[in-house]
């Protein structure tokens, strides 16, 4: 015979209260994590105190209906981790590692379209404590004329901490004082980064040679131990000096292998070398080796400033700098420069001509130039002059004036410039001066002065230039708002004229201005020239996507409207419903001037027209489209979330109800909720216990309740609850409920402690007793536990019931007590019974011991019951009267016996007022765990009496 049982989830009728419960948002801040100020409620909002590295949690728990959304924000700075994020959507804030620089006044914000938000706000204030720094300064001053002088020395030390630090000089193991010894004094100088403390040694003495310390301490907040440096002061203790093996100035041809000796000729300690470059980290394949530099082939980029710093924190670091310069030369121009004292801007004969020629060398005045004529060197003579550094152009430039041009004068010039007996190849630039070299013009050719393209191509600016030489052309925009070129620079050169521009954008759309360049070219007033862009990109419309919801038989007006685009109209709208082409709607004559927007009315909202309708408009460059989703279904409910005690615990059964509440989400919009269809499963189970809910006219802000019953605990379940109308089955709302075990209290006595919570009901772990007790079921069990002692479950059975135990192998040493202490009650009546379960299995046990606290009169401790020994593998329950004369609170004892297989456990903890049962449970009705050869029997009163049983019988 097959016995099959069946445990079905009974559900209290369902009843409604017709009132308002939509209410605005609150938020009260909780920290968690790890903080270094645990205040008594663990609710702070002023400052929570925390030490760098560790990991920041705040909760921002809400009220309000409906449900509100959390937003984290910080004061100048970031409220995450991660910095590019300027806030965090989430009620809990998780900062893993945090930073000093997190720390700051951090907001909650809560809102829920009721009223205004809630904001809240807690100063998160990160503790920190760096390594000391310990310099030496000393000076020397003459006393009484040239007789003898007198040295001081100055030993300061420098931290950065939060909060300041504390500082203690030591002289070997001593501590230092002013009032033990005149000649130290110990003082903060004013205007110092970090924090700083002075120990001054008057007038050396000799034994003030010796070793000091500087221990600095935040007084171990946040448990940040304290941090010391120690220095020897001895009679030849100097500050560093340094010498180069080359001069400051080091010039060098590109592809020489360079090498830089940096030697020490002082200090005491001996400094530390460091090599750096600026701008810029050292070159690749540069190696810096003590006080060696060598960079092998070096090549123009390489030039900069190379420092060599010394430093041993006595005195200033030493510094001494090469400026490294890689012969080079690069980008040669010219400039033509018509007669300047008559303001020409053409080449005549009988006027003066400038020609200029310029290039960039490293280094600069290093360069030499010559000039060529028609393939000759150039003389000079009274009307033929060679300059160089002209003021009125770039330095080093050289220039050659032609004084009263003549005919003869006209011909190609050629300027060259180079490094004498420098590897670096010589740069040449060309110039021919005739009747016909003229000066630059510019102009847009016809049809191109406004370009259109679409986003996404390519587009191509021109500016023809004509003139003999023609210079390049020089880009830059028009728009104030948008100064850079797409390149990022503020001007772009050409050397056609043609500005080039791949995968356009619409914020590429404006005036760009082409102008002429005053070098390769006449050296004049630039002449420039406009070309518009106009970028076309397809239309953007709202809404994108809209929910439409209206009662059967009313009309429904649908409006697609265009927000922007370029060309910014509307060419063509066409509708859509559940794909199929619907034909077009007529045209208001008002909007078809300058379309705007696409309209599309229906009449009636029925079955057959609820459903996808699809707008898709056009601006002959692209096209965007408006979603509606028309029907009459009702909205989803909306789960109240603040209804107090939701959770009710059966004391006789493993077992919990749940006050489900909620509201019903613009119930006016549609036809009225008849009822609502109901669905509850327990998570990692795949049946479901549905339901179907009747109701009557259900108000907006109505709040709405059902109670479920005979769930199991500790399990969670998901509620799903849809709304049916005429129309049928609306949206679906769910919601995770989760069990919560209340905080005992005299009163509660429906209310057993089963420790399925992590909140353990209210109950803390004693700070003066030698360990833990633990919180575990049989999933969470260690796999490698001792055997044959401790239970393999909880009271239940279950393997997901927990229970609390104290686990007695290494380190714990014989009478080791483990104190579990509940939460503080205020006494009401004369007697109360403490019940529980407790469960004492292994050769090695100790003792559990119930002591009541009496408060009083300050704290006073009584064994109210005790136990000692092995009971077997079993559960049994005790019922232990107390009489406590005042407030008072129970402790469990746990006593460790001789060995490790001594663990004990407790489960389902009750304590309520009045007398204990006269009859004692019969010990043959214990629950014996499975495996220990026992039968396996049960009272009844572990069973809720809301249960309902089927029993089937086969054969």
């Amino acid at each position: 015979m097959e016995v099959t049982c069946l445990l079905l989830l009974a559900l209290i009728p369902f009843h409604c209260r017709g009132q308002g419960v939509y209410a605005p948002a609150q938020a009260q801040i909780v920290h968690a994590g790890q903080a270094c100020v645990v205040k008594e409620d663990n609710i702070s909002e002023r400052v929570y105190t925390i030490r760098e590295g560790d990991t920041l949690m705040l909760q921002c728990l809400v009220t309000g209906h409906p449900r509100p959304q959390v937003r984290w924000t910080k004061t100048a700075g970031s409220a995450s981790d991660k910095f590019q994020e300027t806030s965090v959507f989430n009620e809990t804030l998780r900062i893993e590692r945090i930073a000093r620089t997190q720390g700051g006044r951090y907001y909650c914000k809560a809102e829920n379209g009721v009223g205004v938000p809630a904001i809240k706000s807690i100063r998160v204030d990160v503790q920190y404590l760096d390594e000391p720094m310990l310099t030496v300064h000393q000076t020397v001053s003459d006393v009484r004329g040239n007789f003898y002088q007198e040295k001081t020395v100055f030993l300061r030390c420098t931290v950065n901490s939060n909060p300041p630090a504390r500082f203690i000089w030591k002289r070997g193991s001593d501590t230092l004082s002013h009032s033990q010894d005149n000649g130290v004094d110990i003082y903060e100088p004013l205007y110092t980064q970090g924090e700083t403390k002075v120990l001054k040694l008057k007038n050396l003495r000799p034994q003030d040679y010796a070793s000091y310390t500087c221990q600095v301490s935040v007084r171990n907040v946040c448990g940040i131990p304290d941090k010391a440096i120690t220095f020897r002061l001895t009679n030849t203790t100097a500050p560093p000096a340094l010498k180069l093996s080359v001069n400051e100035t080091l010039v060098v041809n590109p592809g020489e292998n360079v090498t830089v000796q940096c030697l020490l000729t002082g200090g005491d300690p001996l400094p530390q070398l460091q090599w750096s470059h600026g701008p810029g980290p050292l070159p690749l394949g540069a190696l810096a080796q003590g006080g060696t530099l060598s960079i092998p082939s070096v090549q123009a980029r390489d030039s900069g400033y190379y420092n060599c710093t010394a430093t041993n924190n006595v005195g200033n670091p030493a510094k001494k700098t090469v400026n490294l310069l890689v012969r080079s030369m690069k980008n040669a121009t010219f400039q033509i420069t018509p007669d300047v004292i008559k303001e020409s801007e053409n080449i005549q004969l009988g006027q003066d001509l400038k020609l200029s020629c310029h290039v960039d060398a490293v280094p600069q005045e290093k360069v030499t130039y010559q000039w060529f004529k028609n393939g000759k060197p150039a003389r000079m003579s009274k009307r033929l002059l060679v300059t160089r550094n002209d003021p009125e152009l770039p330095a080093v430039t050289s220039s050659l004036e032609l004084i009263d041009l003549h005919f003869s004068d006209y011909g190609t010039y050629l300027c060259m410039a180079s490094f004498p007996g420098a590897p670096v190849p010589d740069l040449s630039v060309e110039v021919n001066i005739s009747s016909e070299t003229v000066p630059p013009t510019i102009s847009v050719p016809k049809g191109r002065a406004v370009v259109t393209v679409r986003e996404g191509s390519p587009a191509e600016l021109q500016c023809e230039v004509r003139g003999k030489p023609r210079p390049p052309v020089l880009w830059s925009r028009v728009d104030k708002e948008a100064a850079l070129m797409p390149s990022g620079l503020p001007l772009e050169e050409t050397p056609d004229g043609k500005l080039r521009l791949e995968r356009v954008s619409r914020d590429m759309s404006g005036t760009y201005r082409c102008q002429t360049a005053r070098y390769n070219g006449f050296n004049v007033r630039p002449r420039e020239a406009q070309v518009q862009l106009n970028v076309q990109f397809p239309p953007e419309v709202e809404p994108s996507s809209q929910d439409v919801r209206q009662a059967l038989g009313r009309p429904v007006l649908l409006r697609c409207s265009l927000l922007r685009g370029s060309p910014q109209r509307i060419a063509s709208a066409v509708w859509r419903f559940k794909g199929q082409l619907l034909p077009p709607p007529p045209v208001v004559p008002a909007a078809a001037e300058a379309p705007d927007h696409a309209e599309l009315r229906l009449d009636a909202v029925t079955r057959d027209s609820s459903g996808s309708y699809e707008c898709s408009v056009s601006n002959d460059v692209g096209s965007a489209v408006c979603l509606f989703q028309v029907s009459a279904k009702a909205y989803s409910p909306e789960f109240y979330f603040d209804t107090p005690n939701p959770t009710r615990s059966h004391k006789l059964s493993k077992n919990y109800s749940y006050v489900l509440q909620w509201t019903q989400r613009e119930p006016d919009a549609v036809d009225p909720v008849l009822n609502y269809r109901l669905s509850v499963r327990q998570l990692n189970q795949h049946n479901a216990v549905v339901k179907a809910i009747p109701v009557r006219r259900v108000e907006k802000g109505q709040l709405l309740e059902y109670i479920l019953t005979d769930l199991r605990v500790p399990h969670s379940y998901e509620v799903r609850l849809t709304p049916y109308t005429t129309f049928g089955a609306g949206d679906m709302a769910s919601r995770i409920i989760h069990y919560t075990e209340p905080i005992n209290s005299p009163n509660l006595s429906d209310n057993p402690c089963h420790f399925e919570d992590e909140k353990i009901c209210g109950y803390t772990q004693d700070l003066t007793d030698n360990f833990d007790w633990t919180r575990q079921n049989a999933l969470t069990q260690n796999p490698k536990r001792s055997p044959n002692t401790g239970p393999p479950t909880d009271i239940s059975g279950t393997p997901e019931g927990y229970y609390m135990f104290i686990e007695t192998s290494r380190p714990r040493e014989l009478g080791d007590r483990a104190r579990l202490v509940s939460p503080l009650y205020n006494a009401s009546a004369k007697f109360y019974c403490v019940s529980f379960f407790y469960h004492m299995y292994g050769k090695h046990i100790g003792s559990l011991n119930l002591l009541v606290r009496s408060r009083n009169k300050g704290a006073l401790d009584t064994h109210a019951w005790s136990l000692s020994g092995n009971k077997g593998n079993v559960w049994q329950q005790a019922h232990v009267p107390i009489s406590p004369s005042g407030p008072f609170q129970i402790i469990f004892e746990g006593v460790r016996g001789s060995g490790y297989l001594g663990d004990i456990a407790i489960d389902d903890v009750t304590l309520k007022k009045g007398e204990c049962p006269r009859k004692q449970m019969d010990p043959n009705k214990v629950v014996v765990m499975p495996g220990s050869g026992a039968p396996c029997q049960s009272s009844p009163q572990l069973w809720g009496p809301m249960a309902i049983f089927l029993l089937a019988l086969q054969r």
